[in-house]
């Protein structure tokens, strides 16, 4: 199966299965000396965790991550990272019905018509299960970006029709709810809407919204290596994501250019900054220094308990009623995910971005004669 690797100087590989024995990540190029414990990664795994609330699949896990490789005595060593999250709480025997037939909205279809096999316990490859190993390695990426000042605010825009307002904007309340709302109004507008779905044995989608600051001017490249372009391939891949859009997105098509402009100007301090930040931190396909905003729309569960038409593999109409354990919404459970993969985006950014100049190679190894890099630099 390929596919299964993501990024090009900072690099990983996931494996796993939902009810395999466990799931994991190896991580290529992560530089020498980050210092770095379980405990760094084991944050960002308890945010994607599930069985946290009722609004998340009843699945106990405990998501506890184990370094195999690449670290010694709190910090990486260069070579390749490898993290291992075991299976604790498999219940196969649930998803034994569905070997023989399609569920709507699952990649049951399509898997058997790539493939001509799958793995139908909870989805195998497909599962949310597999975000893990991407969390994971965005956990390494973001502790990179931390020690450049680069901060992250993610959160839930919206749950179905219920949308976070802007004016009661309080990322301290991100964590203070358990559908990850930067609005405590709008946070409880959203649970009730989803305890209504849960007695209709339905599901929600919702919108996640990423905000990165202090990113520097010169991250991307103008053509296929757009910094925006990596950024969509990246929350495209998440499971269950269905679309991308950054800055004013799909309303700058109702916008006019002299609205949708960003004026320059010259800030406190002596450089080039933006009066407004329409485009989300992006010109060209380069980030231009504003902080990044992107939003991704994440489809409803398709795994719910009321009736559906579908077919079995003999080619038979029937109705089928799906079992097993799942989120009545993904959405929060999915913002960490957001952001784990915008953080392997910048750091890859980055580092190509060290060869976009002669200046950046000449500050390092400027001295060849010496063979060994510049230490004033």
């Amino acid at each position: 199966m390929a596919g299964s690797i993501f990024g090009k100087q900072f690099c990983i590989s996931t494996w796993g299965e939902s009810h395999g024995k466990g799931i994991g990540v190896v991580i290529d190029g992560c530089p020498a000396g980050l210092p770095l414990g379980e405990e760094d990664i084991q944050v960002y795994l308890n945010r994607r965790r599930p069985g946290q609330s009722q609004y998340s699949t009843p699945r106990k896990e405990a998501d506890q991550v184990e370094i195999l490789s690449g670290v010694f005595e709190g910090r990486t060593t260069g070579a390749p990272i490898s993290l291992l999250v075991e299976n604790t709480s498999q219940r196969s025997a649930d998803y034994s019905e569905i070997a023989s037939y399609y569920r709507p909205g699952h990649a049951d279809f399509t898997f058997d018509q790539k493939y001509g096999f799958r793995d139908y316990r909870g989805g195998g490859r497909s599962s949310g299960r597999e975000t893990i190993g991407r969390v994971a390695g965005g956990a390494v990426a973001a502790r990179i970006l931390e020690s450049l000042g680069i901060t992250f605010c993610t959160y839930t825009k919206s749950i179905g029709p219920v949308s976070v307002e802007m004016c009661r904007f309080d990322a301290r309340e991100i964590q203070n709810n358990p559908v990850f709302m930067p609005d405590a109004q709008a946070a409880e507008k959203a649970q009730e809407y989803l305890q209504q779905c849960m007695k209709e044995h339905n599901s929600a989608g919702g919108v996640i919204e990423c905000v990165v600051s202090r990113v520097p001017a010169g991250l991307g490249d103008p053509c296929f290596e757009k910094l925006e372009a990596n950024l969509a391939r990246a929350m495209l891949s998440i499971g269950a994501v269905k679309g991308f859009e950054m800055g004013d997105g799909f309303s700058a098509a109702r916008s006019t250019g002299a609205k949708n402009n960003d004026a320059f100007y010259i800030g406190d301090q002596g450089r080039v900054e933006k009066a407004t930040n329409h485009a989300g931190g992006v010109l060209g396909g380069i980030s231009d220094g504003s902080p990044l905003v992107f939003r991704v729309a994440v489809k409803p569960t398709p795994s719910i308990s009321r009736k559906q038409q579908t077919v079995n593999r003999k080619g038979e109409e029937i109705q089928i009623q799906v079992k097993g354990r799942h989120d009545p919404v993904i959405v929060p459970r999915a913002v960490v995910v957001v952001e784990a993969m915008a953080a392997l985006v910048l750091v890859d950014a980055l580092f190509f971005g060290m060869t976009s100049r002669m200046e950046y190679l000449e500050r390092i190894w400027g001295e060849p004669e010496r063979g060994f890099p510049r230490t004033d630099a």
